[in-house]
């Protein structure tokens, strides 16, 4: 298998064992809609302030910063949010010094007033691969890694001087549980001889890629329709005298209708469970015809089926004409439509398209159909 030759931010600690320990954020997805997906530089951002619970003056970044004096913005960041891919925190100007890594999420208190560079990782984070190398210069004995991984209890613990990432980013840390200090790993950046980090980290991780946006296009000029007439009701009245005569007294009949809609994927998908889009309808012609609302919600792992019931009227005859049968059908119009959606799945730096289906079955159009038939006067 070949290997792509990559570089991490190699740091020197500070001579004291001050220990900076990230902030953990919680797995997150934002509702995926069916707008539009903002360029990544956009979805990603990072929000910084100069008080704690993001409160004081604040700046937004979606693009790197070498150096946050020139911003006038240097050793005072308190809390921040991320939205999107992480980012990466930095004690020193040019993206040196001791490193802090911030995935999407929230964070009302950061590192001690002491950030001067922020870096935003660009990388594809799905599948995320890292080889480890027992030796400087990639030799010795190696461990590929692509899920977090304690080495404390493994040969590999406190032994490793020189790394390779084929895939993602990663965040080496000098103690178990994510503790010490750390390095962070990415694709391009080789580091084929550990400095202070030689044979002194025992836990490793890939950050998680940043909110999926799902963008829904719903495809009418492909849509397929078939329509039928069900007759779910007669009745008929023959009056053989020469005046007309009462049909029914009951001159409204009510009846069940109900429009049923659904979205499935056409096949296995990689949208996490969970995530949330909505089907936005557009079409004026297709929504009149329908008779649907404008929007469709839908989330991964749910039946995403929906009936909406509802109680129909129809109005029959009271009276039938002299000499004349009168028959009266009860007919619902079944219209079934099927429509492809076009998914377009956005995170951080990676698109990818998956196609689903709309299918909306309609049968709440019930209306009477009188036919009458002229009946010859009876001969007394």
């Amino acid at each position: 298998m070949s290997q792509k030759t990559i570089n991490a931010h190699p740091f020197t600690p500070p001579q004291s064992e001050h220990v900076y320990l990230e902030r953990n954020s919680n797995d997150h997805i934002l509702l995926g809609v069916s707008t539009p997906a903002a360029p990544p530089s956009v979805m990603s951002k990072i929000i910084v302030y100069d008080g704690s619970n993001f409160q004081g003056l604040s700046k937004e970044f979606t693009s790197d910063v070498p150096n946050l004096k020139t911003l006038n913005f240097d050793n005072c960041i308190s809390s921040l949010k991320v939205m999107g891919n992480p980012w990466v925190a930095y004690k020193d100007a040019n993206f040196g010094g001791e490193p802090a890594v911030y995935e999407e999420g929230e964070y009302p208190s950061v590192y001690y007033n002491n950030i001067s560079s922020l870096e935003m990782v660009t990388e594809d984070l799905d599948n995320p691969q890292i080889t480890l190398y027992e030796d400087e210069n990639y030799k010795g004995q190696s461990l590929v890694l692509d899920c977090e991984t304690s080495l404390l209890y493994g040969a590999f613990n406190d032994t490793v001087s020189s790394h390779k990432v084929q895939k993602g980013a990663w965040v080496l840390y000098q103690h178990k549980d994510r503790g010490g200090h750390k390095m962070v790993a990415r694709v391009g950046r080789d580091i084929s001889k550990y400095d202070w980090f030689d044979n002194r980290f025992s836990h490793v991780r890939p950050l998680k890629a940043g909110r999926t946006i799902v963008k829904a296009e719903v495809q009418w000029d492909k849509k397929t329709e078939h329509v039928k007439s069900v007759m779910i009701d007669d009745f008929t009245g023959v009056n053989n005298g020469s005046e007309k005569q009462t049909f029914t007294t009951d001159m409204i009949r009510e009846y069940s209708g109900s429009v049923t809609e659904s979205f499935s994927f056409t096949n296995t998908t990689q949208i996490s469970v969970g995530t949330r889009f909505d089907l936005m309808f557009l079409n004026a012609v297709a929504m009149n015809t329908l008779n649907i609302s404008n929007t469709f919600s839908v989330e991964v792992g749910k039946s995403n089926t929906k009936t909406t019931s509802e109680t129909v009227r129809v109005s029959l005859p009271t009276t039938i004409p002299p000499h004349t049968k009168l028959t009266v059908n009860v007919v619902r119009k079944e219209v079934a439509i099927t429509v492809p959606v076009k998914l377009t799945i956005t995170t951080g730096f990676t698109s990818k398209v998956e196609y689903g289906e709309y299918k909306c079955e309609k049968g709440n159009s019930i209306l009477a159909e009188y036919k009458e038939e002229k009946l010859r006067p009876q001969k007394k």
